[in-house]
């Protein structure tokens, strides 16, 4: 049991220093007493609103606390000789409180009545209409007891000096800081109120983003939130958008507070009702009408109450001309033909950039089209590249491949001469292509076709013979660069170092590109002559034969990395106590406990460590900085390591089966051609074969090389944050690339290269774009986003495409995060989710069925379902929407139908 300092604290008013503690909404706080946070909550209690009660140790406490300990004279000599904000911060925590200080405050704590309280530094900059100052000072929640309230308050005190603080404010001068201790909240609900809309700009609407627990969660961007929009002169709901929530922020032990699941119940269901979202509008026009400005609230729901825990002026305004979306993905102006009639994108270059992307996934996404797509279209043969900026598009936070203009350059190539064949590798269903037209017209013809033409065939030639050999060459640099990295340490760089490690890593990442790309195309190239074939002298027949032997994009590396997962969860199964490791710490300590156990260490070393080298760079939306890999954070591995050990089957049981298959198939349908026949489609299906091998080993290079670059960003991303310029590292989402090079290769502040404002901007239209409807993979011209359509609230049969054959019925689960349910998913269930890529094929090998909201018969989803023989039906629109987890539902690769049949 805890030994409080003083064993019968004395009521607040005979404390020592009773004057110095302020009730709020009892007696009057002011800016410079209680710093802007509390000077708003004691105002919110006495116009009667619902706020906690709480107590503020003022500014004076604060100032009495530095005199009575001497850290005042030393603090100001600190400052003067220039002593970073660090050594000050440790010279305030490492201070003992005085006894009559200590007194004061827990005479305070006794008269709250000693609950559970949440401890949050009030400055006196704080909250200012000018500058909120959000983030920069420290909060501490779920605090309980003498002791740790008292070590709580002190590091409110040092976060005065925070580095990130330090970097926010005008001047040197610190000036002083107030504390906050408030009764905690454990929310079932929390989230933020905006009085107007911060990012859409559209008139009288109240903007509120609601999740699961606390709203700790919501602000640091990991988990995900309801969206509401309520007319502030009607209180009615004018948009609504529900998210399917996974995790949410609660206390997890008493004390510590951390990352849970939501209850299965409450993933698909609005956070809040009708009647609670139009009793805290309500409030919300309460605290603008009191403050006579807009509002931005932070709330909480705790059994059915409100609670308003803090508010300050909106200092941001709207996006202007939100309403006035781009509609084409082109970046500069283009004519009206180009502009209305350029068929646009987003497939197979979809496993890497698929879905919205953030702020700094956009910026390195058009890094790449700068710096190294042109080269990769000059690897390919293309004697004439064109114009860089018409290769690729942007349109509301996805990228999109420009076909049109790239069918117009690859028409210097022999096999794409006619441009069909390319065009129809990267159309999805949707596109309506019956009045197409490329408004690039074809590739001049005369003396720079010819040339064109014999650059082709000797650029082809030379690739040919050397396709082998420079494959290897990529593999042994990928592994070189790969330990290399592991063993430095980036941290104790200097700015200078880390710009050169940048620069040897974006050289890197060019040449694994350009290098990938020819076993690419000449993959899909053989893969066309294959199909004309087969359809010549097959007819049905040979569309089987080509999806048995396609499967392209994923079917090498991509499957066998589930396999050896399912080795590593054998292996672990062999030794018992490895297994209850796994099985029993909480995923974010399974590493270090393996490392730590002497069993698990001969583990680690003998299955994990050789794992993670072969695979552990792959991760989700691989093109996107912002996700941790698989050596970052091995959390899915662990789950599918449960899952697979807890599972039984064999891995290689199953790819035998469905490669047994398929080689069946082939030959079967072989052995009915002619001689001359047989042996043409088996020279083409060898060199089919060969080029996706070489095209999967050598994507890993590629996948390695975006890696490495995300290792230096969030090595920027960790200084950034903690020189003031980030409120948190979740914030390295809203840098740009290009400033990140700027900044590692000068000598300009962090400060003068990453603008707040700018932070703020892309923060915003980040937030905007994520409220959209996802657009659609391919689309001919402009995409009016106001075009989509909601489908009927009961309706319980989709039609899709079915993408992988076979009809399976069985019971449904919602997969949003693979890390935090992956754990969950049963084998034989329906996998239902937005879209796949590479990081989920593991969970394909355990699934009964796929659904995805979007995709095409060439998505990751498709086809890994057929490699696995799994039932697949894509591009649903809303099967996320209209399905639930436990829904008994029927899915029918063949006609693309998927249909809740129990629900």
């Amino acid at each position: 049991m805890e030994t409080r300092t003083d064993s019968t604290p004395a009521p607040a008013a005979q404390a020592p220093h009773a004057d110095l503690v302020i009730t709020l909404g009892h007696t009057g706080a002011t800016v410079e007493t209680a710093g802007g946070k509390a000077t708003r909550l004691g105002e919110m209690i006495e116009a009667g609103l619902p706020v906690p009660p709480a107590f503020c140790l003022s500014t004076g406490l604060f100032d009495l606390f530095l005199r009575e300990t001497g850290l005042a004279a030393e603090v100001r000599a600190a400052e003067a000789r220039g002593a970073d904000s660090r050594t000050i911060r440790e010279l305030i925590v490492e201070r003992e409180i005085p006894e009559s200080v200590a007194r004061t405050v827990l005479a305070a704590y006794e008269e709250l009545g000693r609950p559970r309280v949440a401890v949050r530094s009030s400055a006196c900059r704080e909250d200012s209409a000018d500058r909120s100052f959000a983030g920069q000072h420290d909060t501490v929640l779920d605090v309980s007891g003498d002791q740790a309230l008292l070590r709580a308050v002190k590091t409110c005190w040092a976060s005065l000096w925070s580095d990130r603080a330090a970097a926010y404010r005008d001047s040197g001068s610190a000036g002083s800081i107030a504390v906050v201790v408030q009764e905690m909240i454990h929310a079932d609900v929390s989230g933020v109120l905006f009085t107007v809309d911060p990012v859409g700009a559209q008139p009288n609407r109240i903007v509120v983003e609601a999740c699961c627990g606390l709203g700790e969660g919501l602000v640091s961007g990991r988990v995900s939130s309801d969206f509401f929009a309520v007319d502030d002169r009607t209180l009615e709901l004018v948009e609504e958008r529900v998210r399917y929530k996974v995790t949410k922020c609660a206390s997890v032990t008493p004390g510590t507070i951390g990352m849970t699941k939501v209850d299965a119940a409450d993933r698909d269901t609005p956070c809040l009702t009708r009647e609670q979202l139009t009793a805290l509008a309500r409030l919300a026009l309460d605290v603008r009408a009191r403050y006579g400005t807009e509002q931005d609230i932070e709330w909480a729901l705790r059994d059915g109450t409100l609670y308003l825990l803090q508010t300050r002026p909106i200092t941001t305004r709207p996006r202007e001309n939100a309403t006035e979306e781009k509609r084409s993905p082109y970046v500069a102006p283009q004519p009206d033909a180009a502009r209305q009639g350029t068929l646009w994108s987003r497939m197979d270059i979809g496993e890497i950039f698929v879905g919205l992307m953030s702020p700094l996934g956009l910026s390195f996404a058009r890094y790449y089209q700068r710096h190294v797509h042109r080269d990769c279209a000059a690897a390919l043969g293309v004697r004439d590249t064109g114009d860089v900026d018409l290769h690729m598009g942007y349109l509301q936070g996805h990228v999109y491949l420009n076909i049109s203009y790239t069918a117009y350059l690859l028409g210097q190539c022999l096999p794409t001469r006619d441009q069909r064949h390319f065009t129809s590798r990267f159309v999805s269903e949707e596109a309506d292509l019956s009045t197409y037209e490329n408004p690039f017209g074809t590739f001049p013809g005369g003396i720079d076709d010819l040339l064109s033409t014999l650059h082709w065939v000797q650029s082809t030639a030379t690739e040919m013979l050397t396709m082998r050999h420079r494959a290897e060459e990529m593999v042994a640099t990928r592994l070189y660069e790969f330990d290399r990295a592991r063993r430095l340490d980036l941290a104790r760089m200097s700015r200078r170092e880390l710009n050169a490690e940048l620069i040897r890593y974006l050289d890197f990442f060019h040449d694994a590109h350009v290098g990938y790309m020819p076993y690419y195309i000449n993959a899909f190239g053989f893969y066309g002559v294959l199909t004309e074939l087969c359809r010549k002298w097959l007819g049905a027949e040979g569309d089987n034969l080509q999806n048995r032997l396609k499967t392209d994009m994923s079917s090498l590396r991509t499957v066998a990395s589930a396999q050896e997962i399912w080795k590593v969860a054998r292996a672990a199964r062999a030794r018992p106590r490895v297994m209850k490791i796994i099985d029993e710490a909480p995923l974010e300590q399974i590493g270090q406990r393996l490392r730590d156990d002497e069993e698990g260490h001969a583990f680690w070393n003998a299955e994990m460590e050789p794992f993670l080298r072969a695979n552990g760079t792959r991760g989700r939306q691989e093109m996107e900085l912002t996700h941790p890999r698989w050596i970052d954070d091995p959390s899915y591995i662990f789950q599918m390591i449960r899952r697979y050990a807890a599972d039984g089957l064999s891995a290689d049981d199953l790819m035998g089966r469905s490669r047994a298959r398929a080689e069946g198939d082939a030959r079967a349908a072989l052995e009915k051609l002619p001689m001359p026949q047989r042996k043409t489609l088996e020279t083409v299906i060898a060199m089919y074969s060969l080029c996706s091998e070489l095209r999967e080993t050598t994507r890993m290079s590629m996948i390695t090389s975006i890696w490495l670059v995300r290792n230096v960003v969030y090595e920027v991303g960790r200084r950034l944050h903690t020189e003031g310029v980030l409120h948190s590292l979740d914030e390295v989402a809203h840098l740009d690339f290009e400033d990140v090079r700027t900044y590692l290769a000068g000598t300009g502040t962090a400060r003068e290269a990453f603008p707040r404002a700018e932070l703020e901007k892309r923060r915003r239209a980040h937030d905007y774009h994520n409220r959209l409807p996802e657009p659609p993979l391919t689309f001919v011209g402009e995409y009016d986003p106001t075009r989509s359509v909601r489908p009927a609230a009961d309706g319980t049969r989709l039609a899709g495409l079915g993408s992988s054959p076979g009809r399976i019925v069985g019971r449904a689960r919602i997969v949003e995060d693979l890390v935090w349910q992956a754990d969950e998913f049963q084998p034989g269930e329906i996998l239902v989710t937005r879209y796949t890529d590479a990081s989920w094929t593991p969970l394909f090998a355990i699934a009964g069925g796929v659904v995805t909201d979007i995709g095409s018969m060439l998505s990751h989803s498709s086809i890994v379902s057929r490699e696995f023989n799994v039932p697949s039906v894509v591009n649903t629109k809303y099967a996320t929407q209209r399905i639930n987890t436990g829904d008994m539902v029927m899915v029918d690769g063949d006609t693309g139908v998927v249909e809740v049949v129990e629900g």
